[in-house]
């Protein structure tokens, strides 16, 4: 069954719908990527933050009062928000904040992510919302939430879960729910062993896409019993959405294109495995998340970087760069970059490859360098002659090699101390 999405007579509905977007999280699985920023704040698609995506959904879709939960090494996540995305007017009542943690509900930092939620209820009190959009700041996806609000509120629902079809033998990652053929929750798992497939898809398991629509009160209420529980994990997919199951109206809201019959593009990047492969997706000839689209663009913070640069036509020194992602004040001199991803302000010096790598802003690759399947942090300063991802038992004992073979490179492995601690 197709679930009806049109969102006309919703204009109101938007302008008392408060975003909060829960990017305290370190994302341990991204290992050092994460060790000085917070999984949001990582650079992505050469010139933006993993952050930059669910904003940009919030902007393109009218929503105006957004505020940006943070805890864990914020710091360079807030001063690109500061940067970037100062565009609402406060006389009107619209803002982007980010709001650090700050123990107003007892003397405990972030739990859970129901707790994140409740520590900030005097956010959603001063503004009194109808509606509250809860959403996760470390997701890679467009997504126009006036349908999902739209979803909700023509299903008289309490709690709409935003969703999409995963295969089977994946979806033990992630919260699986059980809904009839009008996409009512009827059962709800949180990374379960043997996950049940969907009514409507079934070689498929309808997973949590971790973003939800709660009519305010009805959140008030879960939350502050919630925060009653001593034997609660104060999360919601752990906890709160499976005991509310039974007693209310909850509902799936399926992310999925009728017209082709398939989901459609949303990537959790939380593994270096799956950050470098949605990285590899943007540069596609076709690409299922496409940057260029004007109707629903993606901004972020400018940089006032030069336009890249591809030095020295000489038959054995050439600089160019193919099938790749290349952003501003690059310099490719006399080197050659395939399917690749250069972020600001990258070097790439004479006689040296860089085939299937990220490479993040500020790296320097010297000469006569070979760099394959890697990740490059910002700031590296690669040195002549280096290879990477040519040899695993090397790759491994100087750097960090993921299961899948993605070389991960930081400063520090390259003996550079960029980050100081008296």
């Amino acid at each position: 069954m197709k679930p009806s999405l049109s969102y006309e007579n919703i204009a109101s509905d938007i302008k008392k719908t408060i975003a909060l977007i829960l990017a305290g999280g370190r994302g341990v699985r991204l290992k050092e990527l994460t060790d000085w920023r917070v999984k949001p704040a990582v650079p992505f698609g050469g010139k933006y933050r993993i952050i930059d995506f669910v904003l940009s959904n919030c902007v393109n879709s009218e929503i105006r009062k957004i505020g940006i939960l943070t805890q864990y090494k914020s710091q360079s996540l807030i001063r690109h928000v500061m940067r970037g995305w100062e565009l609402f007017h406060a006389e009107l009542g619209e803002f982007i904040e980010c709001v650090p943690a700050q123990q107003r509900q007892g003397d405990d930092w972030y739990s859970g992510t129901a707790n994140a939620i409740y520590q900030n209820m005097d956010l959603i009190y001063y503004h009194r919302p109808s509606y509250v959009l809860i959403l996760a700041g470390d997701h890679i996806y467009k997504m126009d939430y006036r349908s999902l609000l739209a979803f909700h509120t023509q299903n008289e629902a309490e709690l709409t879960i935003a969703s999409t079809y995963v295969p089977i033998n994946e979806a033990s990652r992630f919260g699986v729910m059980e809904t009839n053929q009008k996409y009512r929750v009827t059962a709800f798992n949180e990374k379960p062993e043997a996950p049940s497939t969907s009514p409507h898809h079934p070689d498929y398991a309808l997973a949590s896409m971790g973003i939800y629509v709660f009519n305010t009160d009805f959140l008030k209420e879960v939350l502050y019993k919630d925060a009653k529980d001593i034997q609660s994990d104060h999360d919601f997919g752990r906890n709160i959405i499976p005991s509310l199951i039974n007693d209310h109206r909850v509902y799936a809201f399926p992310f999925f294109d009728f017209q082709q019959n398939q989901s459609l593009y949303w990537k959790d990047v939380g593994t270096v495995d799956a950050y470098w492969k949605a990285s590899m997706d943007l540069i596609g000839v076709s690409p299922e998340l496409n940057l260029y689209d004007a109707d629903w663009p993606i901004r972020t913070a400018a940089n006032n970087y030069p336009p890249a640069k591809f030095v020295f036509n000489d038959p054995d020194r050439q600089g160019k760069a193919v099938d790749s992602i290349v952003a501003e004040g690059c310099i490719i001199s006399g080197a050659s970059v395939t399917h690749s991803v250069l972020s600001n302000n990258v070097r790439v010096e004479e006689h040296s490859t860089v085939d299937n790598s990220i490479l993040l802003p500020n790296v320097v690759i010297g000469p006569n360098c070979r760099i394959k399947n890697a990740i490059i942090d910002k700031e590296c300063r690669v040195p002549q002659g280096t290879v990477i991802g040519e040899d695993p038992e090397a790759d491994a004992r100087d750097y960090d090699l993921s299961p899948e073979g993605v070389t991960l490179v930081e400063p520090e492995m390259l003996g550079q101390q960029i980050h100081q601690i008296e």
